[in-house]
């Protein structure tokens, strides 16, 4: 079955498919409906939230590119806007592996259109899209990412943020994140100091004893 054979569902809060998990951070700003297209099914694996500013430094790059090809071997489902260079880069890399992915695009997913390389993936199965916005947002902007991105860390098992410019839009969504308790986590790197002093943890996570 392809993406094109699911049709658009739309899942108010009180639709049993709703992810009442998103509820206790995003509170009074919870979407009041959630649009999906593709494998719900997807919903119930744990999942890793993928971040990182339109800039990466080069040194982090590589790193990161190794983390997403280790990520395509063990099957993790990774869920991400996949926008910034980085965040796509990791997608190309992801897609040609076996795991789960839930693409959130910061606008509604009325004008969906499938791209060739999303075609074997989506009918295997592997793809979830969702958004939280209405049919009326049909282009993204600088607020939708940014609720999209909260929407994302909201429904995530944790958060990988693979950089993060000092003052930029991307730290201030980390802090958030942080008060929210959720694991958070960056390369050990000098060029991730700023979010390892906030209190983000080094990636990989040492095993639990």
């Amino acid at each position: 079955m392809t993406l094109s054979d699911h049709p658009l569902a739309r899942w108010p809060q009180d639709s049993p498919l709703y992810p009442q998990r998103i509820l206790p951070f995003l509170a009074d700003r919870a979407p009041a409906a959630i649009t999906c297209k593709g494998n719900p099914s997807i919903l119930n694996s744990p999942a890793l939230a993928l971040f990182c500013s339109a800039k990466c430094p080069g040194k982090l790059i590589l790193a990161t590119y190794e983390l997403a090809q280790q990520w395509r071997q063990a099957g993790t489902t990774i869920i991400s806007g996949f926008h910034s260079p980085m965040e796509r880069e990791c997608l190309n890399v992801l897609l040609r592996g076996s795991g789960s992915l839930i693409l959130c695009p910061a606008r509604s997913l009325t004008r969906l259109r499938l791209r060739a390389e999303l075609r074997q993936p989506s009918a295997k199965g592997r793809l979830l899209f969702l958004s939280p916005f209405s049919e009326k947002v049909r282009r993204a902007s600088v607020e939708t990412a940014l609720y999209r991105n909260q929407f994302v860390a909201a429904l995530a098992d944790a958060i990988f943020v693979a950089y993060a410019d000092r003052g930029s839009k991307t730290e201030v969504f980390c802090r958030q994140v942080l008060a929210w308790r959720k694991p958070l986590y960056t390369l050990r790197n000098e060029a991730n100091a700023p979010l390892l002093e906030l209190g983000a943890k080094p990636y990989p996570p040492l095993p639990t004893p």
